[in-house]
């Protein structure tokens, strides 16, 4: 098995402070607890940014620079940001893929439409094209958000049309509400519909993080772990930090016998070049 990449989804675009206190909001939040994944043994980091008067979720270019300058400057972490807006919002296609412009070496694609976050997550063909085609021109890999197998044929429809290319990288986002439970049967059924010479990682959102992560641990995949998707460490207790569940996953690596990827192992992995 390759050793398993690690990725930090810091802060997402809905987890509010009434939530929890604990979830990054300004900037400097946000590339702080970015390091300390990073130290934690994180390769990559997934990164929304927040609107600092209404604190939800934003395309701004200049927040994301403010995060992705610091974190080039004092990491060697690959950085995937975000094309998703805030979902349910649907924002218009060129402002959600602003971030593209800092040339980040993944970048997240929703794969399809869903019900998600009270309303419809709408990721139509229109958006699905041209997402694909400005990631091409700026040289980043497209980081493929699966929430159900529908979404994965429409990711093969579109290799075999030439707009996206082989390998593939997929994200499996189990355990929505109106998406793919995140149980075994339900993410096995998902895996077998995926090319041989794909990579992917799992999610599990809130309590279904955990059983998620050693899937993609014992399958030979990667995995993603962090506050964007699940607010509690344990039943009933708050995280404190993105990093303790950093941690955990690589302290559970290690006694599986699964080295950790630093960040350039990942790029070998994922066929990713640092600019």
């Amino acid at each position: 098995m390759d050793k398993v990449i690690i990725t930090a989804a810091i802060t997402g675009s809905r987890i509010t402070r009434e939530m929890t206190p604990y979830i990054p909001i300004t900037p400097e939040e946000i590339t702080q607890s970015a390091i300390e994944c990073w130290e934690a043994g994180a390769a990559i980091v997934h990164i929304h940014v927040r609107n600092q008067k209404t604190g939800l979720g934003t395309q701004d270019l200049d927040l994301f620079r403010q995060v992705v300058n610091p974190l080039r400057e004092k990491t060697d972490l690959v950085l995937c940001l975000t094309t998703s807006g805030i979902s349910g919002l649907n924002l218009p296609i060129d402002e959600r893929l602003v971030p593209l412009e800092l040339k980040p070496e993944l970048a997240s694609l929703d794969a399809g439409s869903i019900n998600l976050g009270g309303g419809v997550f709408s990721n139509p063909p229109e958006f699905l094209d041209e997402a694909a085609k400005r990631m091409k021109q700026y040289g980043v890999k497209p980081e493929l958000e699966i929430f159900d197998l529908g979404m994965i044929v429409t990711c093969l429809r579109m290799r075999d049309e030439g707009k996206l290319e082989e390998p593939l990288h997929f994200q499996f986002v189990l355990g929505t509400p109106w998406g793919a439970p995140g149980t075994p049967k339900s993410f096995l059924h998902i895996y077998e519909h995926i090319p041989k010479n794909s990579t992917w990682s799992t999610i599990g959102i809130g309590k279904t993080q955990l059983p998620m992560s050693m899937m993609g641990l014992i399958m030979g995949g990667h995995i993603r772990v962090g506050l964007e998707d699940n607010i509690y460490y344990e039943r009933g207790v708050l995280a404190k930090t993105n990093a303790q569940f950093v941690d955990r996953i690589v302290r559970i690596a290690r006694e599986y016998g699964r080295d950790v990827a630093s960040p350039n192992e990942a790029r070998e992995i994922l066929g990713v070049r640092r600019d």
